[in-house]
Formats: structure tokens, sequence, C-alpha cells
């Protein structure tokens, strides 16, 4: 929602409004655009504002067409940035996001994209940060046919869905979790109403969450969740962000036990 509001995503100008606000509304952690760890001060900063508002960064997300295979250096080269500057502000995971073709991809941009995914992963394990598979609507369309190509060349990587956006492509996310037993790591949580339009706040919506939480449960999940928001763009908020926020992390705690 921050990223949203901000020229080329970039919440660096905003980083202290948004620690505040995450801070205020009973957060444990904060994720950050991958934006935020670019300026040369990026470290620093968001050490000092991560101790004074006690807001550990539990990770980061990047997303980039790795199929394609001419990409490759310059995407390695920035992740290998990227990840060093992760691990210096304490984050632990970085999700991934694969880039979309808008089509089925090849078999050589598959193998294309798992060659350069191992690649991520090795830079990530040598510096204590799990990579881990973000979705969007794009890797799980078509019978999940994108993911489904990642995870026959990489048996091993993790995931970390985005609950929101499995509902959004007819994926009961309850049959996922228990599908992914024990690669799931991370996930992103959002809500819905019925005719797919993003509710303001977590429980404004439909999506099931006490069934998501029980089957995260019963699959012994032993990740993270995180809350991200998100308006069509022309929404009007009825309350400012960081109350829609409160309101959401009242609502996992209360409805999902964590």
């Amino acid at each position: 929602m921050y990223a949203a509001q901000r020229p080329k995503n970039d919440i660096y100008g905003i980083l202290d409004q948004i620690f505040a606000d995450m801070a205020w509304a009973g957060m444990d952690f904060i994720e950050l655009m991958h934006t935020a760890l670019e300026p040369d001060d990026a470290v620093s900063r968001i050490r000092e504002l991560s101790a004074r508002h006690k807001l550990p960064v539990i990770g980061s997300s990047y997303g980039a067409d790795m199929w394609r295979r001419e990409e490759h250096g310059r995407i390695l080269e920035y992740v290998d940035r990227l990840t060093g500057r992760l691990a210096e502000v304490g984050g632990r995971l970085l999700g991934v996001s694969v880039g979309n073709a808008r089509r089925p991809k090849t078999e050589a941009e598959l193998d294309a994209q798992a060659e350069l995914l191992r690649e991520i992963m090795r830079i990530g394990e040598a510096r204590g940060i799990t990579v881990n598979l973000h979705n969007h609507i794009y890797e799980v369309e078509n019978n999940e046919g994108d993911l489904r190509g990642t995870l026959a060349r990489i048996p091993e990587v993790k995931l970390g869905p985005d609950i929101d956006w499995l509902v959004g492509a007819g994926i009961d996310p309850v049959d996922f979790i228990r599908r992914y037993a024990g690669r799931i790591v991370y996930a992103h949580l959002r809500d819905r109403q019925a005719d797919g339009v993003w509710a303001e706040a977590m429980g404004e919506g439909n999506i099931d969450y006490r069934a998501v939480a029980r089957a995260l449960r019963e699959t012994s999940f032993r990740g993270q969740l995180a809350i991200e928001l998100a308006h069509p763009r022309d929404f009007r908020p009825t309350r400012p962000l960081r109350e829609s926020l409160k309101i959401s992390r009242q609502f996992v705690r209360r409805v999902m036990g964590y």
C-alpha cells in the first residue's frame, strides 16, 4: 500500500512513517520492498529505525524476468547486493517472483528460470537467507503450470504463497497448504470480498482465514505470516492506513491465533 503511492514503488523516502505505523499497529516484524535497500545509506538508516521502533526486519521481496537467460547476469549482480544488505539489517527471508511472460513459458525458459533460482538460493543460503517462491496469479494459473514447472526442476525450493492471489486464481488455499506442506516457510495475508475486490482490512472480506489457520496448524507450519494490504487504484480509504493495519493485526491474532 505504501509502495503503490510512490514513484517506482520507492518507499525509502517514507520509511520513518512506515516503521512508525507498523509499530503502532502491533506488528512483530517488517518486510521491506527491495527498493528500500538500494540507497548507499540504507543499512545504517534501516538499522536505526528497526532499533528505535523495536521492529526487526524479517526479509524482503524481489521479482524479475528470471526466465530470460539474457537477464541472468544483471539479476545475479542485483541479488548479490540485495541479499548482502538484507543480511546486514537482520533479514532472513527473500520472497522471489520469477516474472510473468504473459503466456505459458517454454521448457527452455523454465530451465533458464530454474538455473537462475538455484544460483539465487545458493547466494541466499551463504548469507543465512531462505529464498522462497512468492506467487501472484500468473505462477498458479493454468493448473499451477509455472509453479509446477519450477518444482519439477527444483524439488527442494521453499514456498511463500500469497493467500489472496491463490484465491484470485481460483485455488483453494487450504488445499494448497495441505498439498505443499513442509515447503511453506512464509505467507502473505490479505482479504477480498465476494466480488473479488480487496477489502480495506483483514476480516472485512470473505476469505475463510479460520480454515487457513487450521490447515497451517494441521500441517505443522513453523514459518512466518505477513499482512500485506492492497486496494484498487480508485479506492478511497475510509480510515488511515495504520488503522487498517491494526485492525488486520488484531484479526490475525484473534481469528487465526498468530
